[in-house]
C-alpha cells in the first residue's frame, strides 16, 4: 500500500518536472521554428523565459516574418515587446506594407506603435483611403442667409507623418474652419447652391492637411440647406433696440419737460404768494396813510374809481376775465 503510494507521488512529481522542464525548454517551439527557417537556440528561448518574455509571440512574429520575406532581429522584437509595444500588429503592418510596396521598415513601424498609433491600421489606410464625415457646418453668406453644410473628408494615412503628426479631430476642424470662410466670402447664398463645388475647390487649395497624418485626397460637399436669414434678424434686433433708445431718449425729456414745468408753476405760485404778501400791505398802509394825514377821504374815493376804472377796462379787452371776476364775486 505504501509503495503504491510512493509511486503515485513520484509519477505526480515526474510529471510536474517534466511540464516544468518543457515550460522552460520549449522544445515545440524550438522545433517549429526550426522547420521554419528561423534560427533561435534552445539557450535563447530559456533566457526569454528568465526575462519575462514569452518565447511564442518573439518566434511567431519571426516566422511570419520570415516566411513573407522580411528580415527581423531577435533582440530588436524582443526591445520592442520589453517598451510595451504590439508585435503582432506590428509584423502584420510590415508584411502589409511590403505586398502593398509602402516604405516601412522595422524602426518606423515600432516607433508608430509605440506613440500610440495602430500602424496597422494606418498601413491599411495608406492602401483604402478612409472617408471622415463632418458634421453640420452652419456659415452666413454676405447676403446673410444661412447656409448649413455637410462635407466629407478623403484621406489617406502619411506613414511619414504617423509620429507627431495630428489627428482626424485637426482635420475635421480645418475643413469646417475653410467651409465656412469659403461660404462667408461669397456674395450670395445662390452662388454657392449653383456651384457647391467651389467650395470644395477652395478648401481643398489650402493645404489643410499640413501638419497631420494625413493627406487629404478630395472634400466633396455632400449636403447643403438654407438655413435662417441672419441679415434680417440681426437688422430687426437693431431697429428693435434704436427704437428702444429713441423710446427711452423721449421718456427722459418728457419727464425732464414735466420736471421743469412743475418747477415753473411752484416759482409761480412763490411769484403769486410774494404778490399776495404785497397786496396785504396796501390796506395796512391806507390805514396809515389816514392816521397820519397824509390822504384824505376824496383821495381814497378817486383811489376806488380808478380801480374800478381798470377792471372796466380789463373785462373789455379780455371777456373772459370778466366772466370769471362774475363767478368769483358770485361764489363770494
Amino acid at each position: 500500500m505504501e509503495s503504491g503510494f510512493v509511486l503515485i507521488i513520484i509519477g505526480v512529481a515526474a510529471l510536474f518536472g517534466l511540464w516544468l522542464i518543457l515550460y522552460f525548454i520549449p522544445i515545440g517551439l524550438w522545433f517549429s521554428a526550426l522547420v521554419s527557417g528561423v534560427r533561435v537556440s534552445l539557450l535563447q528561448l530559456v533566457l526569454m523565459r528568465w526575462r519575462k518574455i514569452p518565447p511564442s509571440i518573439i518566434v511567431n512574429s519571426m516566422i511570419a516574418a520570415t516566411k513573407a520575406g522580411l528580415t527581423v532581429y531577435r533582440d530588436d522584437l524582443e526591445a520592442h515587446f520589453l517598451a510595451g509595444g504590439h508585435l503582432k500588429p506590428v509584423i502584420n503592418a510590415l508584411i502589409s506594407a511590403d505586398k502593398a510596396n509602402i516604405a516601412l521598415d522595422f524602426k518606423m513601424a515600432t516607433a508608430i506603435d509605440l506613440a500610440g498609433r495602430d500602424v496597422l491600421e494606418a498601413v491599411q489606410m495608406s492602401v483604402n483611403p478612409k472617408v471622415i464625415t463632418t458634421k453640420q457646418i452652419t456659415a452666413v453668406a454676405k447676403d446673410g442667409i444661412q447656409l448649413i453644410a455637410t462635407a466629407r473628408v478623403t484621406v489617406r494615412a502619411n506613414i511619414k507623418r504617423l509620429v507627431g503628426g495630428a489627428g482626424e479631430e485637426t482635420i475635421l476642424a480645418r475643413v469646417g474652419e475653410g467651409v465656412v470662410s469659403a461660404i462667408g466670402s461669397a456674395d450670395s447664398h445662390k452662388n454657392v447652391l449653383e456651384n457647391p463645388d467651389v467650395i470644395s475647390k477652395v478648401v481643398l487649395a489650402k493645404g489643410l492637411d499640413s501638419g497631420t497624418a494625413f493627406e487629404i485626397l478630395s472634400i466633396d460637399i455632400a449636403d447643403i440647406d438654407v438655413g435662417k436669414n441672419i441679415g434680417a434678424n440681426l437688422q430687426m434686433d437693431q431697429a428693435n433696440a434704436d427704437k428702444n433708445i429713441a423710446q427711452a431718449k423721449a421718456e427722459e425729456r418728457r419727464a425732464m419737460a414735466i420736471a421743469q414745468e412743475q418747477e415753473m408753476k411752484a416759482k409761480a405760485q412763490e411769484a403769486r404768494a410774494k404778490v399776495i404778501l404785497a397786496e396785504a400791505e396796501i390796506p395796512l398802509a391806507i390805514a396809515e396813510s389816514f392816521r397820519s394825514g397824509n390822504l384824505g377821504i376824496m383821495d381814497y374815493y378817486r383811489l376806488q374809481n380808478i380801480q374800478s376804472d381798470t377792471k372796466m377796462r380789463d373785462s373789455i379787452s379780455d371777456p373772459g376775465a370778466a366772466d370769471k371776476s362774475k363767478d368769483e364775486a358770485g361764489k363770494k
